[in-house]
C-alpha cells in the first residue's frame, strides 16, 4: 500500500509547490476538479459523496497519528539510549580518572633501573665532553631538515585538499558535516518546508542516503569509514534542515571525508580542541588527551609526557646520589 501511495508523491510535490497559501487551497483544487470533470457531487446517492470523504478523512488521520506516535516512541527509545550510554561512558570515565589520581607520580627505581640508567648518565656525560659542539652543529642541521621535510610534505601532499571548517569537516552545496573523534554531525537544508513523512534517509555501516521522497537524494554516497549505525539517528529540524547524529566505530582517527565522493579535507589541520572528550570512554580519554598535550608542549619547544617522567627519575636519582657530578649531562 505504501509504495502505491508513493506513486504519485513526485507530481503532488510539484503541485503543492505551486500552492502558495497552503493545504486548504490544494484540497479546494483537487474537489474543484471533481466537479468540474466528474460527477462525484451528484451522480452517487445523497450524502454518499460525503461519506466517503469523511471515511478517507478517518483512515488517514488514524494512518497519521499511528505513524506520528510510533515516531515519538522510536525518538524516545534513541534519547533514551543515549542518555544511558553517556551515563555509563562517564561512569568509566570518572572511574578512570580516580584510578589515575591514586597512581603515585613518581615511582620508586629498581637496582636495575639505577644501574641503566647510571650508564645511560656516564655515556651521555662522555659525549658531552668529548664532542659537545659537534653534537650540537649535527643537532641544529637535522632539526632544519626535519623542518624542510615537513613543509615539503605539506605542499606536496595537502594542497589540493580542503580548509576544515570550524567543526572540522566541510561545508559543501548540499549539506555541511562536521565532527569530533567519536561522533559526526551532518546538516541537509530543504529547498521547501516539509514534514518528517516527506524525508527518506537511509544509514548503513558504510553507506549514507538522504533526500525528499520522489527526487533525487542530495546525500548518497559510500562512508569513508564504518558507522556504529545503532547509535545513528535523525531529525527534522523547524521543516526546514534534516541533520543526521552518526557515531564512528574506530573513535581514535579524524574523518578526511563524509562520502567517497566528497573532497578531502586537510586533516593535519583539524582543531582536536572542538572534539567531546568527555564522549570518550576513560582509558581512550586518557590517550588522546596526552596526544593533545604532548603535541601541544612540542609546538612550544617544552618537554613531553614522556620527557618530564624521564627528568624525574633523573631527579630522584641526583637526590639518591648527591656525590656525582650531573651539570655537564644531558638527559632525552
Amino acid at each position: 500500500m505504501a509504495e502505491d501511495e508513493e506513486r504519485f508523491d513526485g507530481m503532488l510535490m510539484a503541485m503543492a509547490q505551486q500552492h502558495e497559501q497552503g493545504i486548504q487551497q490544494l484540497i479546494n483544487t483537487f474537489f474543484g476538479f471533481l466537479r468540474r470533470k466528474t460527477d462525484f457531487f451528484v451522480g452517487a446517492q445523497q450524502g454518499k459523496a460525503e461519506k466517503v470523504v469523511i471515511d478517507c478523512f478517518k483512515t488517514h488521520q488514524r494512518l497519521a497519528n499511528e505513524a506520528k506516535k510510533k515516531k515519538e516512541e522510536e525518538a524516545a527509545a534513541a534519547v533514551k539510549a543515549r542518555a544511558e550510554r553517556q551515563a555509563k561512558e562517564k561512569a568509566a570515565k570518572l572511574a578512570a580518572e580516580a584510578k589515575m589520581k591514586e597512581e603515585p607520580k613518581i615511582q620508586e627505581l629498581t637496582d636495575e633501573e639505577a644501574e641503566r640508567l647510571q650508564a645511560e648518565l656516564d655515556q651521555k656525560k662522555q659525549q658531552v665532553e668529548s664532542a659537545p659542539a659537534e653534537e650540537d652543529k649535527e643537532n641544529s642541521e637535522k632539526s632544519k631538515k626535519d623542518g624542510s621535510d615537513d613543509d615539503e610534505e605539506e605542499s606536496e601532499e595537502d594542497k589540493a585538499k580542503l580548509k576544515p571548517n570550524s567543526g572540522n569537516g566541510a561545508d559543501l552545496p548540499n549539506y555541511r558535516w562536521t565532527q569530533t573523534l567519536a561522533e559526526l554531525e551532518v546538516h541537509i537544508p530543504m529547498s521547501i518546508r516539509v514534514k518528517s513523512r516527506d524525508i527518506h534517509v537511509t544509514i548503513d555501516k558504510r553507506h549514507l542516503k538522504a533526500g525528499l521522497k520522489g527526487h533525487d537524494p542530495l546525500l548518497d554516497g559510500e562512508t569513508y569509514k564504518e558507522l556504529k549505525v545503532e547509535e545513528c539517528s535523525w531529525v527534522l529540524q523547524d521543516n526546514k534542515v534534516v541533520i543526521l547524529y552518526l557515531e564512528k566505530i574506530n573513535k581514535m582517527e579524524w574523518w578526511e571525508k563524509l562520502v567517497s565522493s566528497d573532497p578531502s579535507i586537510n586533516t593535519k589541520k583539524v582543531n582536536p580542541e572542538n572534539s567531546k572528550l568527555s564522549d570518550l570512554e576513560g582509558e581512550t580519554r586518557s590517550m588522546v588527551e596526552k596526544m593533545m598535550y604532548d603535541q601541544r608542549q612540542k609546538a612550544m619547544g617544552l618537554p613531553t609526557s614522556e620527557d618530564q617522567k624521564k627528568q624525574e627519575m633523573l631527579q630522584k636519582f641526583m637526590k639518591q646520589h648527591p656525590e656525582m657530578d650531573f651539570s655537564n649531562a644531558k638527559f632525552n
